[in-house]
């Protein structure tokens, strides 16, 4: 039994494909959960090719399992040796081994997967049906994310007045059904495809005003002052942008959808561009993410300004303080969670409030330990403005000088 197995990687999946026994064998070793590749799709579609008449059967006698890669798996990639394209981006490799085992890298055989996969169309073929995978991976996980977050996008896009909103859930709906089709029907017919071919437009113009919305709040923050006046903006913020978030990824959702009907669609009528194409939405899957990761860390940068600002504010308004903070917290909580969803790389962590005690703590070792200088200190620290601060800085010394003896002459800790 041929226990040689093809491995394809394009970075964000692994395509095993072999004898299935072989195939089994080797996710088992390495612990890899998988889902069936269908790589007797490309049978009839590519069969009739010239040169390759002998595709149909193989492909029907190989197994093809596809692995979405995580940070612990993408390692193995290297452990594996796999050898990266610098044509279509794809790393690929044959191994061969007893009982499915990795016994390192080996050249393309002259028989069995190996050679079925350097051919350039089967191998495309291939990368466009893992791209599809890993898009509706994407769509589930967004799916999950909404329901974790109790999002009623539908009913959001419903209550907008704005037109490209109001047209947005029809093209959702568009969408569904030719997704629903492709998935009884196994391809994407003209038919079908008319029916979605406006579509991506509608989805653009909903995103746009999604992140513009989203680019108001972060502006909103920006431009206020008063601690007063943050604290009002970090609630809206804070009320509305979870909604905005979910617009978002419905948006993006739809945009996967769109793309893999796409490549069904290249797939059918046009083979031979198939890797460009694949290569192609890759590239414009970057630049949507680079969009909306920068209106959100924009959004993010000004929440932490926020929170600064309240915080150096924290021992004259020490509610308005924490609601700013604990507002930012909640915002930077959603943000992150949905970059997350999207695979949008994210290290921020949570903002923590002053806690008023601390604050006053920390006014009162100053003051002990450098007298007045400490209480002009602790005037600059309450608030920028010394005429407001200062009523509130003399009764704080007063309290602190009063705590201070009653420390020295009991010998407890007060606070």
């Amino acid at each position: 039994m041929n226990q040689a197995i093809q491995l394809i990687s394009d970075g964000g999946g692994l395509a095993v494909i072999g004898n299935a026994e072989a195939v089994e064998r080797f996710l088992s070793a390495e612990g890899l959960p998988s889902q069936d590749l269908g790589l007797q799709r490309l049978g009839p579609r590519l069969g009739a090719a010239a040169g390759i008449t002998q595709t149909g059967s193989d492909l029907a006698a190989s197994s093809g399992r596809w692995v979405k890669l995580s940070k612990e798996s993408a390692q193995l990639v290297d452990k594996w040796g796999l050898r990266t394209s610098s044509k279509t981006g794809l790393s690929s490799g044959v191994l061969k081994g007893p009982s499915g085992q990795v016994k390192g890298f080996v050249e393309f055989a002259a028989k069995g997967p190996g050679a079925l996969l350097t051919n350039p169309a089967v191998l495309a073929g291939a990368a466009g049906i893992m791209a599809q995978l890993a898009m509706q991976q994407a769509m589930e996980e967004i799916t999950d994310y909404l329901a974790a977050i109790d999002a009623k996008v539908d009913d959001i896009l419903r209550a907008q007045k704005d037109a490209a909103l109001a047209e947005m859930v029809g093209a959702d709906l568009v969408i569904e059904e030719a997704m629903t089709i492709r998935e009884h029907v196994g391809r994407v017919s003209e038919v079908t495809w008319s029916k979605v071919q406006a579509t991506p437009m509608t989805i653009a113009q909903t995103q746009a005003y999604a992140l513009r919305r989203i680019d108001a709040l972060a502006e909103k923050l920006e431009h206020k002052s008063s601690i007063g006046d943050l604290a009002t903006a970090s609630r809206d913020a804070e009320s509305t942008v979870r909604e905005w978030l979910a617009v978002l990824a419905r948006c993006f959702q739809l945009q996967e959808a769109i793309g893999v009907l796409e490549l069904d669609r290249v797939l059918d009528t046009s083979p031979e561009e198939l890797d460009s194409h694949r290569i192609a939405l890759k590239v414009a899957r970057g630049k949507r993410l680079e969009l909306i990761s920068h209106s959100t860390a924009r959004l993010l940068a000004r929440i932490d300004r926020a929170a600064g600002t309240a915080n150096s504010k924290v021992l004259l308004h020490p509610t308005s303080s924490r609601a700013v903070v604990q507002a930012g917290n909640h915002v930077a909580t959603a943000v992150v969670d949905f970059h997350g969803r999207l695979g949008i790389d994210d290290d921020r962590q949570a903002l923590e409030a002053r806690r008023w005690v601390d604050a006053v703590t920390e006014v009162k070792d100053m003051a002990l330990q450098t007298g007045a200088e400490g209480i002009d200190a602790a005037r600059r620290v309450g608030n920028g403005t010394v005429d407001r601060a200062r009523s509130v800085t003399d009764r704080l010394s007063g309290e602190i000088a009063t705590r201070a003896l009653r420390r020295r002459g009991n010998n407890e800790e007060t606070r």
